[in-house]
């Protein structure tokens, strides 16, 4: 954790929250380790008081977890959780892949296939941190530019946090960012070619592998 930057127009409990918000979904707070309030008031140069607020705050959004006379913890990614949400995330972003063979424009093509070529050299060097942010935007083209819905994009925009979450753990898997760029590139031909039931079937196929890849890294944690 680093110090945090104060902004006026935030109250102090609102700042630290999205700080420590941020850190979990990122995984620089990892699932089973402890919050000791006094050293995250440290780390960010704040009171214990609005750090006590924040996890109770993030402990309403299932992101952390109450032991009792142990202290929060952030909390363990669920099977059942992973489960719901890569059900529907399957179903919407398969959706969105057969709209966007439809609808994609020459321009949103041409990013799709750059992000693909950046996601490329991401395979070579095995970098997770930028395979993240580069899936993330290969997602974001499809579902809020070449799909043309506003509806289908609010609806995924709910499922955000979690999916990125889980992404930086399942991109861990070993072999999985290999896998990504072949099954993205697939994805992008078959939108390039129109054919949407092919980029619905995809898609679809992408995120069940995305699924059961997160379901390997948790079983190999779990005790």
């Amino acid at each position: 954790m680093i110090p945090i930057k104060l902004e006026n127009y935030k109250p102090l409990r609102d700042i630290v929250f999205e700080h420590l918000r941020t850190a979990i979904i990122a995984g620089a707070l990892k699932p089973g380790e402890r919050l000791m309030e006094l050293q995250l008031a440290e780390d960010m140069g704040v009171s214990r008081t609005p750090v006590r607020e924040a996890i109770r705050k993030l402990e309403l959004e299932g992101l952390v977890s109450m032991v009792a006379r142990r202290g929060a913890y952030v909390s363990d990614l669920s099977i059942r959780d992973i489960a719901e949400t890569f059900e529907v995330r399957a179903a919407l972003e398969s959706l969105a892949a057969g709209l966007a063979a439809e609808r994609i424009v020459p321009e949103e093509l041409e990013k799709l296939e750059r992000v693909l070529v950046e996601i490329g050299a991401c395979e070579l060097g095995d970098d997770i941190e930028r395979m993240v942010l580069l899936d993330e935007e290969f997602h974001a083209l499809l579902l809020f530019a070449a799909t043309r819905n506003s509806k289908l994009s609010q609806i995924i925009s709910n499922l955000r946090e979690q999916i990125t979450r889980f992404r930086r753990s399942s991109l861990s898997t070993p072999g999985r960012i290999k896998a990504v760029f072949h099954e993205h590139k697939s994805i992008v031909e078959a939108i390039s070619d129109r054919n949407s039931a092919l980029a619905q079937a995809l898609a679809k196929e992408h995120i069940e592998n995305a699924e059961h890849s997160l379901m390997d890294w948790v079983k190999e944690r779990k005790p």
